[in-house]
């Protein structure tokens, strides 16, 4: 199996490592060629406008969505959660590959000072609850009916699942625990389309 982590932006080695400690093949993409022969792909958490205005300097922007359309498995945390959504409630002008059928809101949960972090109940992981870090996170803000919701906090949805597009709030990288990735490895594996 071969995972690339978009490389050009944000918590990009905690990927990598986490993918490498499940046994995982995780390249570092920074270019169209990059995404040929790829199983999945991560999109880091980091700086939303940054990452987009990189993408688009690199010519991944078309290319990306071509391959997400056609069927390739993504996850995409925090920023790169932005970057997937349908489009974003307070920053309507600013852009995103609109692959997952999701409204979001930037830096909804405060500013750098007001990181958290929670206990989470994810059921797909099992019972065991997962401690999510949450630092100057989005907000899902609206839901389309084809989106499976996996995760609350407060009653909003923090990591939501459309088809093999996976999303959260939160950075499942900043923490020892690998179920999330792992849950990500088996979308990948599964022949589910979107």
């Amino acid at each position: 199996m071969k995972i690339g982590v978009l490389g050009i932006q944000g918590d990009i080695r905690e990927h990598v490592m986490m993918l490498n400690n499940l046994g995982v093949n995780a390249v570092v993409v920074k270019t169209p060629k990059d995404l040929e022969d790829l199983d999945g792909l991560v999109i880091p958490g980091g700086e939303s406008t940054t990452i987009w205005n990189l993408m688009e300097k690199k010519d991944l922007i078309e290319p990306l969505r071509r391959k997400i359309e056609k069927g390739l498995a993504v996850y995409g945390t925090c920023a790169g959660m932005i970057v997937l959504s349908k489009g974003i409630e307070n920053y309507p002008n600013q852009k995103t590959l609109g692959v997952i059928d999701i409204t979001v809101r930037r830096n909804a949960y405060g500013r750098q000072v007001d990181s958290f972090e929670v206990d989470l109940e994810i059921p797909v992981l099992g019972e065991r609850s997962f401690r999510a870090v949450f630092i100057r996170a989005p907000m899902i803000v609206k839901v389309g009916k084809d989106v499976e919701v996996l995760a609350r906090h407060g009653g909003t949805p923090v990591m939501v699942k459309q088809g093999k597009i996976l999303v959260s709030s939160f950075h499942p990288e900043l923490t020892e625990d690998t179920r999330i990735h792992e849950y990500f490895l088996k979308i990948v594996e599964s022949g589910e389309r979107i």
